[in-house]
């Protein structure tokens, strides 16, 4: 821990001038005129957070959920860009209102496309039918292996992994090109910080992005008048974090190992650094119903899209669950995805993925934790310096100024 936990704090000596704390006039709030609600919500936080009458932009796209990527580049983006363009330098973080679209679809196909993967799917169907029905004999290796190709060329096609969500895509913003596969490198986080140079974007090109989303927008009004009324006082209460193993022993460690140690980590650093009382459960099974009173912190895994109410939560608490579908919505009804069950039931910043991510998408709990806990860099700061990638699935739901820990300056 203490290896990995010196290389974080490392970064405030040996980078002060890398990500200072940010400002509101540095925050670009963005809204869809089509909602209503949406503009309201966001001059009500631009009066509290005393935001430039400027900084605001008003675009009109979708209010689903999802959109399609022609209409993220031609509603969303190039409004945005223009924006910036009129105001180089001075914008570092995006702030996405309720009514923006939450995930954006891959590019479409064209015609010659269409009629590619039209063809790949008559011939799988025809090899499938053929291995199915014909005895085994020496070619059946050989349409096997054929098999398997159609299927790679067929899924290349369909260009699942170039869905994203809004906010992460948005990141790259200022760059007119770059890879929709997967994830790229982000430029902030802590652990990349000894290869920028070998970075393909540089974090003064890189927009930091929030989101002020929830079920209704009096949930989004309940978190702004209590994140800033958890400044004045500070954020009180106990910590939460749910490993599934005892601390593992091996040092070089990767994936989901890598990701429960940091629960460790976290709670032990918690419990160095700040007044809370920490709680650690490192068994298979998450905290149960009542387990969790006065929760102001937590982080844990998984249980996949179903959320576990054990926690009373104090106002202001921040809280993330490791798990592969938890923003996919924010506003099904009978949906129990953790993120929106925690704003619900009255977190102030969560964070997850709108599709499957992989667990290295998520920040690292200790890192995250490191900078939250500092009490000088907000929550936005916080979760981009502890997060490994951009142009992928994550979301940060809360105010980005968010400090909960200020008075410890």
């Amino acid at each position: 821990m203490f290896f990995r936990l010196l290389l974080s704090m490392l970064f405030f000596s040996l980078f002060p001038q890398a990500c200072l704390a940010l400002q509101p006039n540095e925050i670009l709030l963005v809204v869809n005129r089509a909602v209503p609600a949406s503009i309201e919500l966001a001059r009500y936080y631009q009066q509290q957070r005393q935001i430039p009458s400027e900084n605001l932009l008003q675009v009109r796209i979708s209010d689903k959920e999802d959109c399609s990527r022609e209409e993220y580049q031609q509603k969303l983006v190039a409004p945005v860009r223009k924006y910036l363009a009129q105001r180089p330098g001075q914008i570092r973080c995006l702030l996405l209102f309720y009514g923006l679209p939450l995930r954006v679809a891959a590019p479409e196909l064209d015609h010659a496309e269409w009629k590619a993967l039209g063809e790949l799917k008559y011939r799988k169907k025809a090899v499938d039918w053929q291995l199915k029905n014909d005895p085994p004999d020496e070619g059946s290796e050989q349409l096997r292996a054929e098999a398997d190709q159609l299927k790679k060329r067929i899924a290349a096609y369909r260009r699942s992994e170039q869905i994203a969500s809004v906010d992460s895509e948005l990141t790259l913003l200022q760059y007119e090109d770059y890879p929709l596969d997967r994830w790229v490198a982000n430029p902030y986080f802590v652990g990349f910080r000894n290869k920028t140079a070998e970075l393909p974007f540089r974090k003064e090109r890189v927009l930091m992005v929030a989101r002020l989303d929830a079920p209704s927008p009096e949930i989004v009004r309940r978190i702004i008048d209590d994140t800033l009324a958890t400044e004045k006082s500070g954020l009180s209460g106990r910590a939460y974090f749910d490993a599934r193993w005892s601390r593992p022993k091996k040092k070089n460690l990767s994936g989901y190992a890598l990701y429960d140690a940091s629960l460790h980590d976290a709670a032990e650093l918690v419990k160095k650094i700040s007044k809370l009382p920490v709680e650690l459960d490192e068994k298979g099974a998450l905290f149960q119903p009542g387990a969790a009173p006065q929760a102001a912190l937590y982080a844990g895994w998984y249980s996949l899209g179903k959320y576990v109410d054990a926690f009373d939560w104090q106002p202001g608490a921040v809280a993330y669950h490791i798990a592969s579908s938890e923003c996919t919505t924010l506003k099904k009804v009978k949906s129990q995805v953790w993120c929106k069950r925690l704003l619900e039931d009255g977190v102030a910043a969560t964070i997850g993925p709108v599709a499957e991510p992989y667990v290295q998408a998520f920040p690292l709990p200790e890192i995250f934790f490191t900078f939250l806990l500092d009490g000088y860099y907000t929550l936005v700061e916080s979760y981009f310096l502890s997060s490994a990638y951009l142009s992928w699935q994550m979301v940060l739901l809360g105010d980005p100024l968010y400090r909960p820990f200020r008075n410890r300056l």
